[in-house]
């Protein structure tokens, strides 16, 4: 169908000339094959119902032959239910392990949770501690600059007093 629908969409004539003629050839071939499909089924059911009327002919052997089937099918139904009690202890093992790596990792996320808070609490206290140093360096310069100009008030004050002393006449 789809390559059907694709040969309809196509531009060029001749392509979808050649697209049309595939898509009957994949019919036709279809076809022919369900038909040989159906002719194998059905002989293949006669070959079984044939067989079924030759065991039931044989008689008492085909009973020796049940029971004998009936105690393999027996040990066979004992060794599956094993089999699965098996299967079924790997697969609460396997789920065990599964609920322990689960908690790991909800502890491992947990910590690293905590982890992410901490830093965020210490960048906050880092970005605090620089405002303070920028603060604490600003006043320092500011410390400096008065005392500098307190120096020299003082030395123009002393420098002053000597020159009144000294040279009162100018």
């Amino acid at each position: 169908k789809e390559l059907e629908q694709m040969a309809k969409e196509q531009d060029k004539e001749s392509e979808k000339q050649a697209l049309l003629r595939e898509v009957e050839n994949h019919k036709k071939q279809m076809l022919s094959n369900q038909a040989a499909w159906r002719k194998a089924n059905l002989a293949c059911k006669i070959a079984i119902d044939n067989s079924e009327k030759d065991q039931l002919l044989q008689g008492r052997d085909s009973v020796r032959q049940r029971k004998t089937t009936k105690e393999s099918l027996a040990e066979s139904a004992s060794n599956i239910t094993e089999s699965l009690m098996g299967i079924s202890r790997m697969m609460s093992q396997q789920v065990q392990q599964s609920e322990e790596t689960v908690q790991t990792l909800a502890n491992s996320s947990r910590t690293i949770l905590e982890a992410n808070e901490e830093f965020k609490s210490m960048s906050g206290t880092i970005q605090l501690g620089r405002k303070l140093i920028t603060k604490y360096n600003r006043r320092e310069l500011t410390d400096k600059l008065l005392i500098f100009l307190a120096l020299a008030l003082f030395l123009a004050t002393v420098l002053y007093i000597l020159k009144k002393r000294l040279f009162p006449f100018l």
